[in-house]
C-alpha cells in the first residue's frame, strides 16, 4: 500500500527551527524546499524502515514518536534510541548505504521525505545546510557516547533519572513541558534501552514516587523534583 503523500515547504514549517538552519536567505530557503519531496505518514506499530534495507532518505520527524531496535540472536527486540518531532531519523544508513536497524512508530506519525542525493547536492551551494547535517551527525555520535556511559557505569536509579531528564529536556526545547511528559514507550521499551529488566524499571519507578521526586498515572509522568534527579545524575562519577 503506497503511503499518504503531501507536497510540504519547509519555510511554511512550524518545526524549521528545530530541523534545518536558521538565519537562511530567501534564496537558500526555496533551494530547501525542492529537498523535501514529500510528506509520508506511518501508522503506530508499522515500520518506516527495516534493517538491510538500501538507504535512500533522512526522515525529518514531523509529528508522532518513534524507537529503533535490532532483533537479537534470541528474538528479542534491543531497542536503540527514541526519536520525535523535530528529530532526524534514518542517519544509521549513510555509512554503509543501507539501513542498520528497524525504525517503528510508537504513535501515528508524519515524516518529511529528505533523499539523501539531493542533500548532498544542495549542500554544495548552501553551506549552511552542510553544516547543520554535520552537527546533527555529530549530535549522535555524542547521544551514543552518552548511552555508553550510561550503561557502562550507572545504577538502575540513575539510568532512569538520566532519561526521564533527557527526554523532557528534548521535549521542552518542542515548547512542551518543563516537568510533564506522556511516555510513549512501555516500560518493557524502556528497559531495553537502559539495559534494565522490566521489573527493575517498575520497581525505579515506585522508588522514585515513594520519594517525592515524580508522579506517576500509568504512562503520565510529571517530575516533582527535577534537582533530586539531577543529583543522582551527578554522583554517578562518584560510583565504585
Amino acid at each position: 500500500m503506497h503511503p499518504e503523500v503531501i507536497k510540504v515547504a519547509c519555510s511554511n514549517c512550524n518545526l524549521r527551527e528545530l530541523c534545518m538552519p536558521v538565519g537562511l536567505s530567501d534564496q537558500d530557503l526555496t533551494r530547501l524546499d525542492e529537498l523535501v519531496a514529500v510528506r509520508r505518514k506511518v501508522k503506530r506499530g508499522d515500520t518506516l524502515f527495516t534493517n538491510g534495507e538500501k538507504f535512500t532518505s533522512l526522515y525529518a520527524i514531523r509529528t508522532g514518536f518513534f524507537k529503533t531496535c535490532l532483533a537479537t540472536e534470541d528474538g528479542r527486540d534491543q531497542v536503540t534510541g527514541f526519536q520525535m518531532a523535530g528529530e532526524i531519523i534514518g542517519l544509521d544508513g549513510i555509512v554503509n548505504d543501507q539501513h542498520s536497524c528497524d525504525a517503528v512508530a510508537l504513535e501515528d506519525a508524519e515524516v518529511c521525505v529528505m533523499p539523501f542525493d539531493r542533500i548532498e547536492e544542495i549542500s554544495r551551494e548552501v553551506k549552511a545546510l552542510q553544516h547543520h547535517v554535520h552537527k546533527i551527525m555529530s549530535r549522535e555520535i555524542v547521544r551514543e557516547h552518552g548511552v555508553m556511559l550510561l550503561l557502562g557505569s550507572m545504577r538502575a536509579e540513575e539510568r532512569l533519572a538520566a532519561f526521564l531528564l533527557n527526554l523532557v529536556q528534548r521535549l521542552h526545547a518542542r515548547g512542551f513541558s518543563q516537568s510533564e511528559l506522556i511516555l510513549r514507550m512501555t516500560r518493557e521499551e524502556i528497559g531495553s534501552y537502559l539495559g534494565l529488566k522490566l521489573e527493575t524499571v517498575s520497581r525505579t519507578f515506585s522508588k522514585f514516587v515513594e520519594e517525592g521526586m515524580v508522579e506517576v498515572k500509568q504512562r503520565h509522568v510529571r517530575i516533582l523534583n527535577t534537582d533530586a534527579l539531577q543529583r543522582l545524575v551527578n554522583n554517578t562519577s562518584h560510583c565504585e
